[in-house]
C-alpha cells in the first residue's frame, strides 16, 4: 500500500474554525517557502468563509490573495472549498456565474476544487464539476457526512458512484461536525473503496475528540489522503495536528514521508501568529462530545451561544440544542453545513424564544421547503410545508434551471467600480459588502480592522482595550473595546467584541452609528435609540435582534392580521414579520438597514374598530 498523503488546512479551515477567519495574507506569505517544501499533497488556502472575511474585515482583495499564494507556493497544489451552485455565497447562482467564477479562480492559480452541496443533491454539483474539468483542474466531489435514518452506508456509496460517473478526479468525505466514529469510518471507507476506483480523501473536525482515531482507521481501511493542520491551530472545532498524524504513521506501510523537524518550525511560526489574533479566539475551542447528540458544528454552537447571550436567554441554550434535531427531522434530515446549519439553527432559536413552534417561519425555511435549495435527503413534515409554502408551486427541478443568466446584468449594476471580471464576481458573491469594498477601494478608504489597539502618538492617550457593560432597550451587553481608527476622519472606525462577537462601529455623524456584526459579520447598519417600547397590541416587534431588509408597507396603508409588513435578517436568515392585528399603519419607526432589538416597536398599527 502506498503512503498516505496529507492536505494541510492551516491557510483556510484551521483559522476559520478557531479565529473567525481573521488571518491576514501578510501572516501567510512569510511561511509559504517552508510550507512549499514539506511535500503536502495540497494546501487548502481559499474558499469557505475566507472570501467574505477578506472583503468584510481584512479589506483585502481575495483574488489578490489567491495570486500571491499561487506565486509563493510554486511546488504545491492549492485547494479551495466551493459550495457547488452556491459558490462562496448563500444562494444559488446562475450557471454563467458558476462558469465565470471557476474559470477565473483557475486562471488565478487554483488547482483543486473541493465541491459540495449542503443537501448532497448532486444536481447542484453538475455545473461546478463540469466547469472545473473544462478549466483543466482537479474536481473533488464531496459527500457531506451526517447521521440520520436516511443517511446510510449504501446511500453514501451510491452518491460516490454518481460522482465517479460525473468525471470527478477524487472523492472527499466531509465530516464537518466531527460525527464520525472509528467504527463508522472503517465501514464507510471500506465500502467506498470497494465501490469506486477514485482516490478517497477524509476531512474530519476534531470537535468530538475522535478525529485522530478516525483518520488512523480510515487510512488502515484504504483512505488515500487526509486533512490535518499544523499543531498550533489544531484541535477542538479545527482538525487533527499534522505532526501527530505524521508520527502515528512512522514505521508503518502508510509512512507519510514528511519531515517532522520542518513541521515543527512551521508550528512555532504559527504559534506566534495565533497570539496576534487572540481577540478573535472563539469561546468553543475544546472537545465537545455533545455533538453526537445535537450534531451542531463548533462554529454554529458559538453563534447560537452569542445570539442567546445577547438576548439574556443563554439559559435556553440547551432547549435550542434539543430543538435543533426536531427541526432537522421536519426538514428531512439535512446535513448541518452552510447554509443548512444557519437555516435549521435560526428556526430552532425562533421556535424556542417565541414559545410557539413555527409561529414564525424564516424565508429560508420556506424556500427550503419549496425546493429552492434542492431535494432534501429525507421526507419532509408535510403539514409544515403546507403551512410555509401554501399554494405556491413546489420546485422539482435543479433550482438553478430557473435562474436566467446573470453576468451581464451584474456588470451593468456594478458599473465602473469593477475594474476586472474578478471584481464583478466579487459583487456577485456579496452585493452589499462587495460594493462597499469596491467603493472604499476606489476612494482610497480601505481600512482593515486593527488586530491590536494602535499606538498612541506623542501627546495623545493610547486607545487601550476597555471592558464595560452596556444596558440598552432592556438588554445587557458586555463590551470589550479593542481598537480605534485615526481621529479627525469623516468616518471613524471603532473595534470591539460584544458578548464574544467581533464588531465594528463606524461613527459617521453625531446622530448616526453604523454597525457590522456577527462572526462572519453583516454590512454597516444604522442603529436608532429613539424607538418606543412595544406596549400595545398593534405594535410590530421581534423576538430576537436583527436588521431591517425591506419595509413592505407605508403609513396610512390598510393591512390584515398576518400580512407581512417587514423583512428582517437574523443570523443571516431572512424572516417575514407579520401584522399582529388588522388596521391602518399609523407610524413606521424604522428604515431599511436599521439594526433592531426585541421589545422595540418597529411599526404601530392602529387596530380596526369592530
Amino acid at each position: 500500500m502506498t503512503k498516505v498523503q496529507i492536505t494541510d488546512v492551516i491557510l483556510r479551515d484551521a483559522h476559520q474554525s478557531l479565529i473567525a477567519t481573521r488571518m491576514r495574507t501578510e501572516d501567510m506569505l512569510p511561511i509559504c517557502p517552508k510550507l512549499d517544501q514539506i511535500g503536502y499533497w495540497s494546501l487548502e488556502c481559499w474558499g469557505g468563509a475566507t472570501f467574505d472575511a477578506c472583503l468584510r474585515f481584512l479589506k483585502e482583495d481575495p483574488w489578490e490573495r489567491l495570486k500571491q499564494l499561487r506565486k509563493a507556493l510554486p511546488n504545491t497544489r492549492t485547494q479551495m472549498l466551493l459550495r457547488g451552485q452556491n459558490l462562496l455565497g448563500y444562494r444559488h447562482y446562475a450557471d454563467d456565474v458558476v462558469e465565470g467564477f471557476i474559470e477565473r479562480a483557475a486562471a488565478n492559480g487554483m488547482d483543486v476544487f473541493r465541491i459540495f452541496d449542503a443537501l448532497n443533491d448532486l444536481r447542484n454539483l453538475e455545473k461546478s464539476i463540469e466547469s472545473t474539468k473544462k478549466s483543466g483542474k482537479h474536481a473533488q466531489g464531496t459527500l457531506c457526512y451526517t447521521v440520520s435514518p436516511v443517511h446510510t452506508i449504501e446511500s453514501f456509496v451510491e452518491q460516490a458512484k454518481q460522482l465517479e460517473r460525473m468525471d470527478c478526479d477524487s472523492i472527499a468525505i466531509k465530516d464537518m461536525a466531527g460525527l464520525l466514529t472509528p467504527k463508522a469510518t472503517e465501514q464507510l471507507v471500506s465500502a467506498l473503496k470497494k465501490a469506486v476506483k477514485l482516490p478517497l480523501h477524509l476531512h474530519s473536525h476534531s470537535t468530538s475528540g475522535l478525529s485522530e482515531m478516525c483518520h488512523l482507521r480510515a487510512v488502515e481501511s484504504g483512505c488515500d489522503r487526509i486533512d490535518t493542520t499544523i499543531s498550533s491551530f489544531a484541535g477542538g472545532p479545527s482538525h487533527p495536528p499534522t505532526e501527530s498524524m505524521v508520527v502515528a504513521f512512522q514505521g508503518t506501510e502508510h509512512e507519510t514521508g514528511l519531515d517532522l523537524k520542518a513541521l515543527e518550525e512551521i508550528a512555532l511560526y504559527f504559534w506566534e501568529v495565533r497570539k496576534k489574533y487572540r481577540q478573535f479566539e472563539l469561546e468553543y475551542t475544546g472537545v465537545d462530545p455533545r455533538v453526537h447528540i445535537h450534531q451542531v458544528p463548533g462554529g454554529m454552537i458559538s453563534n447560537l451561544y452569542n445570539q442567546l447571550k445577547e438576548q439574556g436567554a443563554l439559559e435556553q441554550l440547551n432547549e435550542v440544542l434539543a430543538e435543533i434535531p426536531r427541526v432537522r427531522k421536519d426538514l428531512g434530515y439535512p446535513p448541518l453545513v452552510t447554509p443548512t446549519s444557519q437555516i435549521v439553527g435560526t428556526q430552532a432559536v425562533l421556535n424556542v424564544l417565541t414559545g410557539k413552534r413555527y409561529g414564525t417561519i424564516t424565508n429560508e425555511v420556506k424556500r427550503y421547503l419549496q425546493g429552492g435549495y434542492g431535494k432534501p435527503p429525507g421526507p419532509l413534515n408535510e403539514a409544515l410545508r403546507r403551512q410555509a409554502v401554501g399554494k405556491e408551486e413546489i420546485i422539482d427541478c435543479r433550482p438553478a434551471d430557473l435562474i436566467p443568466p446573470e453576468m451581464e446584468s451584474l456588470r451593468q449594476e456594478i458599473g465602473e467600480l469593477a475594474q476586472s471580471e474578478e471584481d464583478v464576481l466579487t459583487y456577485a458573491m456579496f452585493p452589499d459588502v462587495g460594493r462597499q469594498f469596491l467603493e472604499q477601494r476606489a476612494s482610497g478608504k480601505l481600512q482593515p480592522e486593527p488586530i491590536t489597539p494602535p499606538a498612541a502618538k506623542e501627546g495623545e492617550a493610547q486607545v487601550a482595550p476597555t471592558e464595560f457593560n452596556v444596558h440598552l432597550h432592556g438588554e445587557s451587553y458586555h463590551v470589550r473595546v479593542t481598537g480605534a481608527g485615526p481621529k479627525h476622519q469623516p468616518e471613524r472606525h471603532f473595534y470591539m467584541v460584544v458578548d464574544g462577537v467581533p464588531e465594528e462601529v463606524i461613527i459617521e455623524t453625531l446622530d448616526e452609528v453604523v454597525l457590522t456584526g456577527g462572526t462572519e459579520g453583516a454590512i454597516p447598519r444604522r442603529l436608532s435609540s429613539k424607538r418606543p417600547k412595544a406596549t400595545s397590541e398593534g405594535d410590530v416587534t421581534l423576538s430576537m435582534p436583527g436588521n431591517i431588509v425591506e419595509i413592505l408597507v407605508k403609513e396610512g396603508q390598510q393591512v390584515q392580521a398576518g400580512e407581512p409588513v417587514l423583512i428582517v435578517e437574523t443570523m443571516k436568515m431572512e424572516t417575514e414579520v407579520q401584522a399582529p392585528v388588522s388596521g391602518q399603519v399609523a407610524e413606521i419607526y424604522v428604515a431599511k438597514g436599521d439594526s433592531v432589538t426585541p421589545q422595540e416597536a418597529l411599526i404601530h398599527i392602529e387596530p380596526a374598530t369592530q
